[in-house]
């Protein structure tokens, strides 16, 4: 069997009927088109969510101060000083599925640089801090346990902070007052950008916390503390174990709430990330159904295609043409149909993808495999949608079809 030759009378069949066979090709071009898109999109966006994730800590394990209800009313969080600095030190030694700890004191306030000021928020922490929360240096070096010890008036400032007070002059080395505090700026913070609740991470300056606690805010308490725990999986159980060493440590009765509070953001950050996985396979599905109308398309075209050439078909079929003769050349008009619409809505996919990522702000990534996926499918519905009419031509009476006008 000339299979060439099946390939060529397919190909003159369809341009014979140009306008036809290009509408036909739109319908699966768009098909694919939607799927390559939607998937880029759901990927960037999931690449989004897990940038969160990883901005916020190095599985962080975050306990805050207050949270215990006094005559049945609730202090809330940051309310009442049952955090201190012993806590810390005795969660580290304590529980060995914690790796760092860093004490947190934080307060917002006013910043000064020569003319120019702004109202920002300050932490005072540990030097753990910066690993903890994944804190890297665009210029300096983070300040040291010597200078939590000695209480030093060093800082660290992220983008925005630096921005609003100094533009383009280099920060580090010049002296800045928080809150009529002189602090020497010793490290610039790469920028984090916003948060999943959609605050400033880089709106924000960090100092050693005896600093803060001392010279700024004038406690001995903590704020919070913040911890890493040795691996994701353990990340609730450290929790839990801290839980129990701070009750111990309070004197909580079994029967009494915690004067503190364990918070686990990445939860709802993991929630976000499975609900968008969820919403691009729906996407998905739902961009699927126009590859279904396509080859619906692909179908009724060759069912005309196959009514118009009754005729050929008998003459074909009466100079010795055989049944999978017939049936592989409308077959093979149907898969070239899907194949050219196929190449057409992968190449549309591809560079969709990038256009809207420019208009969004993200950076896409085109799964190779959807790509691979998109031509498997293409050839499917031409093979599938296509088979029908194809089977239809290959049976019919060579007799009648010579006598059908």
């Amino acid at each position: 069997m000339n299979y060439v030759a099946i390939i060529e009378s397919s190909l003159w069949a369809l341009l014979r009927n140009k306008m036809r066979s290009s509408l036909t090709v739109l319908g699966i071009t768009i098909g694919i088109a939607a799927v390559i898109c939607v998937v880029a999109i759901g990927k960037a966006g999931q690449a989004q969510v897990e940038k969160q994730l990883n901005n916020l800590g190095d599985n962080l394990v975050w306990i805050e101060a207050g949270g215990r209800a006094v005559n049945g009313v609730r202090t809330g969080t940051h309310a009442s000083p049952t955090l201190t600095v012993a806590d810390a030190i005795a969660i580290k030694n304590q529980v060995p599925l914690i790796r760092t700890v860093s004490p947190n004191v934080d307060a917002s306030i006013q910043v000064i640089y020569g003319n120019q000021n702004w109202f920002t928020t300050y932490h005072g922490v540990g030097p753990e801090y910066f690993e903890i929360k994944r804190w890297y240096v665009d210029q300096g070096a983070p300040f040291s346990q010597d200078d939590v010890d000695s209480s030093a008036d060093v800082c660290a400032i992220g983008k925005t902070v630096r921005d609003q007070l100094f533009g383009s002059e280099d920060p580090v080395g010049k002296v800045i007052r928080i809150g009529g505090v002189p602090c020497k700026v010793i490290v610039t913070l790469q920028p984090k950008g916003l948060s999943v609740s959609g605050q400033d991470q880089d709106d924000q300056i960090l100092l050693p916390y005896t600093t803060a606690q001392k010279k700024l805010k004038g406690v001995t308490w903590l704020d919070d503390i913040l911890c890493s725990a040795v691996s994701q999986d353990v990340v609730k159980l450290a929790g839990q174990q801290a839980a129990a060493v701070l009750r111990d440590r309070h004197h909580l009765r079994p029967d009494a709430d915690d004067d503190f509070n364990i918070r686990n953001p990445e939860d709802i950050i993991k929630a976000q990330l499975e609900a968008s996985r969820a919403l691009t396979l729906l996407l998905i599905a739902v961009a699927s159904v126009s590859l279904v109308v396509g080859g619906i398309g692909i179908m009724n075209v060759m069912l005309v295609s196959v009514t118009e050439r009754t005729r050929e078909i008998g003459v074909r079929v009466a100079v010795g043409a055989t049944e999978e003769a017939i049936q592989l050349q409308f077959l093979g008009e149907s898969v070239m149909l899907s194949l050219v619409g196929g190449s057409a809505g992968v190449i549309v996919g591809i560079v969709g993808s990038f256009l809207i990522g420019q208009a969004m702000g993200w950076p896409m990534q085109i799964s190779v495999l959807s790509i691979f996926i998109a031509a498997f499918f293409s050839v499917a519905v031409g093979v599938f949608f296509g088979y029908y009419p194809a089977r239809k031509a290959s049976l019919l009476n060579p007799i009648e079809a010579l006598r059908y006008e």
